[in-house]
C-alpha cells in the first residue's frame, strides 16, 4: 500500500513576478522550488512520517552518520510541460528500481517504487508552476537518501531519511548544446570490480572530481574514465554514458557490467536507435580503438548522454601528450537525430509508443 503524506504548504512561496523572472533563466541546480518531501526510516518501524513540507535547511547533528560514511544515494530525472498543459515524467519507475538496486549496494533500506514515485508526484504537482514551459527547459527532481543516524560507530544506520527536491533547469552546460571537450583520465578510474561502479552513491562522484578539476586545467568541459584493472577499456565520464558510432551506422556502447552506472537515458537510446535502424553493439570499447578508429575515419561520431544533459556530442579528446578531433568536431548527424526523437517524445511533441511518459497532473 502507498504510504500517506501530510501536506504542509509553504506560506511564504516564492511569489509569481520573482519566479517568472528565475524561470527565464534557472542555468542547472541553481534554483529550487518552495516544497520538499521526506520521509523517515527506522530500524523498528520502517518507512513513516512522510511529508510534503516547504523547502528549508536540514538539521543534522555532527555526528550524523552520513558526514563520515558516505552512506548516501541519489537520483536524477525530469518533469516536462506538455503541449495540451499537463506535466509528465520520464520513466519515474526505472529511476526507482534503480534507486532500490543502489540503496542495497549501499546497505540503505529499499524505498518502493510506489512511494518513490508517489513522493516525486506529490512534489511535482504542488509545485507545478515552477515547471518551465518554453524552450527546452524542465523541472529537474532530485530523490535522495542518506543515513541520518547520530553515531559514530561502522556500521549501516537504523535511522535514514529519503528526501526530493527540485529545481527548474535549463542546459546542463553553460553557454547551452555545444560539443564539449573530453579529458582522458589515465591516473584516476571511477570504479573498480565489486565496487560501487553500477549504484548511483554520493561518493562516486566525489570520486571523480579530481579528475574533473584536471579536465577544467587541460581546457576540457568533462572526463572520461577507462577500467580499474587494465587501464584500456573505456567506461563511462564522470557523470554520463558513452557511445561510438561507427560508419556503418553502428553504435556501440560498453557493457554495465558492474562499474558503470545503468543509463535510463542510456537505455532508452538503445531503444531508438534500432527502431531507427541503427545496428547497436553492447560491448567494450578499447581506448587506442578510439583513437585509431578516429584516425581512420571508422569513427565518425562520439557522444555522451544523460538525465541532466540529455545528449552531448564529444568534439574533442585530450590526454598527455596528445588530442583528436572526432569527425569535424560539431555534433554529428546520429547524435542529433537521437537527441531529437528523445526530446519530442519527452516534450510530447510525438506520440510515446513506449509507454515511457508518466503523468502527473
Amino acid at each position: 500500500m502507498t504510504i500517506e503524506f501530510t501536506r504542509e504548504l509553504n506560506p511564504n512561496p516564492v511569489p509569481d513576478g520573482e519566479r517568472a523572472r528565475l524561470l527565464a533563466d534557472p542555468g542547472f541546480g541553481r534554483v529550487f522550488t518552495d516544497h520538499m518531501v521526506t520521509i523517515t526510516w527506522t530500524a523498528d518501524r520502517g518507512w513513516h512520517d512522510a511529508r510534503l513540507r516547504p523547502y528549508a535547511p536540514l538539521a543534522l547533528d555532527p555526528a550524523t552518520a552520513v558526514f563520515h560514511y558516505g552512506q548516501a544515494i541519489f537520483e536524477g530525472f525530469k518533469a516536462y510541460a506538455q503541449p495540451d498543459g499537463s506535466i509528465k515524467t520520464f520513466r519515474p519507475d526505472a529511476n526507482a528500481r534503480r534507486f532500490q538496486k543502489s540503496a542495497q549496494r549501499m546497505a540503505l533500506p529499499e524505498l518502493p517504487v510506489d512511494d518513490f514515485v508517489a513522493a516525486t508526484d506529490l512534489l511535482i504537482s504542488t509545485d507545478r508552476a515552477w515547471v518551465p514551459r518554453d524552450g527546452e527547459k524542465s523541472l529537474y527532481v532530485r530523490p535522495f537518501m542518506m543515513a541520518t543516524e547520530v553515531f559514530l560507530g561502522v556500521r549501516p544506520a537504523t535511522h535514514v531519511t529519503f528526501a526530493v527536491i527540485a529545481s527548474p533547469a535549463a542546459s546542463y552546460f553553460s553557454g547551452g548544446l555545444h560539443p564539449v571537450s573530453i579529458w582522458l583520465s589515465e591516473e584516476y578510474t571511477r570504479a573498480a570490480p565489486g565496487g560501487t561502479g553500477a549504484a548511483k552513491c554520493s561518493g562516486n562522484y566525489a570520486a571523480s572530481l579530481i579528475a574533473q578539476q584536471q579536465a577544467l586545467a587541460h581546457g576540457c568541459e568533462q572526463v572520461v574514465f577507462l577500467d580499474a584493472v587494465e587501464r584500456r577499456w573505456v567506461e563511462e565520464l564522470g557523470g554520463m554514458n558513452i557511445y561510438f558510432v561507427f560508419d556503418d551506422g553502428t553504435l556501440v556502447t560498453p557493457p554495465t557490467s558492474g562499474t558503470i552506472l545503468e543509463g535510463v537515458t542510456r537505455d532508452a537510446l538503445l531503444t531508438l536507435a534500432r527502431e531507427r535502424g541503427h545496428a547497436v553493439d553492447v560491448r567494450p570499447i578499447d581506448i587506442q580503438q578510439w583513437r585509431d578508429g578516429v584516425a581512420s575515419g571508422r569513427i565518425t561520431e562520439v557522444f555522451a548522454c544523460g538525465t541532466a544533459a540529455v545528449i552531448t556530442a564529444i568534439g574533442r579528446l585530450v590526454w598527455q601528450g596528445g588530442e583528436l578531433t572526432i569527425g569535424d568536431g560539431g555534433i554529428g548527424k546520429v547524435a542529433q537525430e537521437l537527441r531529437d526523437a528523445l526530446l519530442a517524445i519527452q516534450y510530447g511533441r510525438t506520440p510515446d509508443t513506449h509507454g515511457w511518459m508518466h503523468l502527473v497532473c
